[in-house]
């Protein structure tokens, strides 16, 4: 019989930077005043406090850079290769802040795999390669990057742990999470782009996936495409960093998604069975369709809100913050964890918590 995969432990991180309230002085100067009225009644509605950065803010929001460091000027915003060597620099540094936070110590020489999702930025040498020089990882290192996959990335991250795991219960996986979401702010005046700024922040989530018995043992997994929803959700490279598409139809997409795919998702078990959700928080009308679709309590999905409101949306780490939440749960629990992204795609899986 195959081995059960266990996450063992999870760490997570956010850069120093606070800017949630810097951006929303910053965005409500480029709009005319009838405009930032609605902005600011529309973010006050989106459940959301703090964002952090990698790149601290500049001290006036209504001066002529929205950085410290003068790379995002209005009227000269930065390329995308420009966005990509920051990204180069920073993400590296908060990657290996939140695999310090797994304390490995000299556990980090026995790792025989590496995942690492991002769809932030890329460079060939990569975070991968990184992370073995700076947390001590052996060169030998089996690596995979899952990039450009966008907020669901992580779960399909924790797939193949398992996999693996099954494959060879020996093996002792480090899967990190990192996204520099803040880093594609574009200039604009257009008022829904604006506010779907409003939701990222930068973050790292880092796990360990083992077969020893002890963390959330990850049972099952099941994916949802509908594609002929894809249109209302995707992540493109544009010449001045990478462009999001979010339709507000995509909470309704998502309600009807859960509605018709109820069963294989909970594997024919009644929503009461479930005793803990680990859904990745993409916003608040995210959260509440899928709190509609499947009929659940409104405490159900606090975890997730409270990640929303303390950090925002930080892309595939997202969803790793609420499953570290998870692990302070009582064993035995049964658990469902779902992400959503470009598509559309609705990656799900069912946990269950052992110590």
């Amino acid at each position: 019989m195959p081995a059960k995969a266990y996450i063992n432990r999870i760490a997570t991180a956010v850069p120093e930077h606070e800017v949630h309230q810097f951006y929303l002085r910053f965005a409500a100067s480029m709009l005319a005043a009838d405009r930032r009225r609605i902005f600011k009644r529309m973010a006050d509605l989106a459940g959301i406090e703090h964002r952090y950065s990698c790149f601290a803010p500049a001290g006036d929001p209504e001066g002529p850079s929205a950085d410290l460091a003068g790379r995002f000027i209005r009227g000269a915003f930065p390329g995308t290769a420009e966005r990509m060597a920051m990204f180069c620099h920073a993400a590296p540094v908060l990657a290996q802040k939140g695999v310090d936070g797994l304390e490995l110590g000299g556990g980090a020489s026995r790792i025989t795999h590496l995942i690492v999702t991002t769809c932030t930025g890329f460079a060939a040498p990569g975070i991968d390669l990184e992370l073995i020089a700076r947390c001590g990882l052996p060169e030998r290192v089996e690596r995979t990057m899952i990039g450009f996959m966008g907020c669901y990335a992580a779960i399909n991250g924790l797939k193949l742990a398992r996999h693996i795991v099954r494959s060879d219960p020996h093996a002792r996986i480090l899967l990190v999470n990192v996204e520099l979401c803040t880093m594609h702010l574009r200039e604009t005046s257009e008022l829904e782009k604006l506010l779907s700024f409003c939701l990222w922040g930068d973050g790292c989530a880092a796990a360990l996936v083992t077969a020893e018995p002890h963390g959330i043992e990850l049972e099952s997994f099941y994916c949802i495409v509908a594609d002929e929803r894809r249109d209302l959700m995707s992540w493109s490279i544009r010449d001045h960093g990478f462009e999001m598409v979010l339709s507000g139809q995509v909470p309704a997409a998502i309600h009807e998604a859960l509605r018709s795919n109820h069963d294989a998702i909970l594997g024919d078990r009644p929503t009461e069975a479930i005793d803990l959700w680990a859904v990745h928080p993409g916003g608040r009308s995210v959260l509440d369709a899928v709190e509609r679709a499947l009929k659940l309590a409104p405490a159900a999905l606090e975890p997730s809100r409270e990640v929303l409101r303390r950090y925002g949306n930080m892309s595939s780490a997202t969803v790793m913050f609420v499953m570290r939440e998870m692990l302070k749960a009582p064993p035995g629990l049964l658990g469902c964890g779902m992400s959503f992204g470009p598509g559309l795609t609705a990656e799900t899986m069912l946990f269950r918590t052992v110590s």
